[in-house]
């Protein structure tokens, strides 16, 4: 039991609320339906006792009738009186006229009550209905003994319909006689109940599958807002909120917690833009003044090995300044605003601004690129792609080549940059320190790289080229 329970919570767990609406109104539909067929087969039985309780009247009537009438032994019977026998059922054939119904009603409007009678005598012809003794039907003991119930097809009884006759089949002297009544369907009064209660049933499971269908529009539509929200906040928008009422209050408290959540996230990150603002603040003065004490400094060296490690030191403070910069442009505004990119127009771009640099350093550049989009930032990933071809070109020997690519593998945006360099050691591509001398390729701005990749989705790799290094960046979107 335990077992099956769980499986039904699984399963159940795995409806959507539009689902089970649905399979409500469907079980709903199926128990009225079932409901209906018991009381239907309730009143049939009704109809048929009713039908069986007059079948008898009328055989006691012709039995008193036929006795005070006539002997019928088998000895005595003639074909006269089987003649008279045959013109008294005729006149017989109607019933009783207190509660009865005739034929022509019944043909014309499928009500019961109509008498149909059928006797066989030892002599001469048989009188009444013979389908009454030529069709057995099925003994109906409940009902009384020698009763059955006989089915009657179109053309029969009836020219335009089937009925249904319960039928006293008994012997009295040399007579067989039976003795029908036929079974009115339903009952007007239960007809017109079935067709009420199975209109409403329709009605009820049409609402009910309405109801579901707005629910789930309803509930699609506030997911859609949610998701919108989320989306937006994912490219670093959080201007948009989920609407918290007025489109599903199912929905109300887990939107209230998804606006909160964005405002706490943009709170904080607020927080983070103010608070490097001010550690921008607090590092460039320094360096500004560094960099005019080092070119005074410069101006008074006597020394080439002075001026040398001058200018080392101006480099590496432009370099500092460099890497603040890049770093402060993540956090500006513009690194929120996504857009359609076209990753092999980058390639393009970033080979033809760096190709006076490469002719200079004689090192070729080559493009091989399809047609690649991918949603981001267009001028931090400018920025991403310059940054590692300058390091190619940087780092590549005269008479190298550098070779950029674009192309989709698996489905997915891929940007390569490949050179000839000395390459980039293993340990090295898990995040460890540069060497102190610093000529490994890739080294100088390869984690603005990656932060900037890691940004758009996309997962930065690099791999041996032997010779060189090839850095790959693998986007999802």
């Amino acid at each position: 039991m335990a077992g099956r329970s769980t499986g039904l919570t699984g399963w159940l767990a795995r409806r959507t609320s539009t689902q089970l609406a649905a399979a409500m109104g469907v079980l709903s539909a199926l128990a009225l339906s079932g409901s209906l067929l018991i009381t239907g087969a309730a009143v049939r039985m009704d109809q048929r006792e009713k039908a069986a309780l007059a079948a008898l009247d009328d055989y006691s009537a012709m039995v008193t009738k036929l006795g005070s009438e006539t002997s019928l032994s088998a000895e005595r019977l003639t074909e006269a009186d089987a003649a008279w026998l045959s013109a008294w059922l005729s006149a017989f054939q109607s019933g009783p006229a207190r509660d009865a119904g005739t034929l022509e009603e019944t043909c014309r409007t499928g009500r019961g009550g109509a008498g149909v009678r059928f006797i066989r005598a030892p002599v001469g012809k048989p009188a009444g209905l013979a389908a009454l003794d030529a069709i057995r039907g099925e003994r109906a003991g409940r009902l009384g003994k020698d009763v059955y119930v006989v089915r009657l097809d179109r053309g029969v009884l009836c020219p335009s319909r089937s009925v249904e006759v319960v039928v006293v089949r008994r012997t009295f002297g040399a007579l067989d006689i039976a003795v029908g009544r036929t079974v009115d369907r339903s009952g007007r009064a239960w007809g017109w109940a079935v067709a009420a209660v199975i209109a409403t049933g329709l009605l009820l499971l049409v609402i009910g599958l309405a109801a579901a269908a707005v629910a789930r529009r309803r509930l699609t539509g506030a997911v859609t807002e949610v998701s919108r929200a989320l989306d937006r906040a994912a490219v670093g928008d959080f201007s948009v909120r989920a609407p918290e009422t007025a489109v599903a209050p199912e929905l109300t408290e887990l939107t209230g917690h998804v606006n909160r959540t964005l405002d706490r996230l943009d709170e904080l990150l607020s927080w983070l833009r103010d608070s490097a603002d001010q550690l921008a603040h607090d590092f460039r003065t320094p360096l500004a003044r560094a960099s005019v004490r080092l070119e005074r400094l410069r101006a008074s060296a006597t020394t080439p090995e002075a001026r040398k490690l001058i200018d080392e030191a101006r480099s590496d403070l432009a370099e500092i300044t460099r890497s603040m910069n890049e770093t402060m442009a993540l956090r500006d505004g513009e690194a929120w605003a996504f857009e359609s990119v076209r990753l092999d127009e980058l390639a393009a771009q970033a080979a033809e601004l760096y190709q006076p640099l490469a002719e200079e350093s004689a090192v070729a550049i080559r493009v091989e690129a399809e047609p690649v989009s991918v949603l981001g930032v267009r001028s931090l990933l400018q920025r991403a792609v310059t940054n590692l071809v300058d390091n190619a070109i940087k780092f590549s020997p005269p008479g190298g080549v550098v070779t950029l690519r674009a192309s989709v593998e698996d489905g997915r945006p891929i940007l390569s940059v490949a050179d000839q360099g000395p390459g980039f050691a293993s340990d090295r591509q898990t995040g460890a320190p540069p060497p102190a001398d610093g000529r490994e390729s890739h080294g100088m701005g390869l984690a603005f790289v990656r932060a900037i990749l890691k940004r758009h989705g996309a997962v930065m790799t690099v791999d041996d080229g032997r010779p060189g290094a090839v850095v790959t960046a693998r986007f999802s979107r």
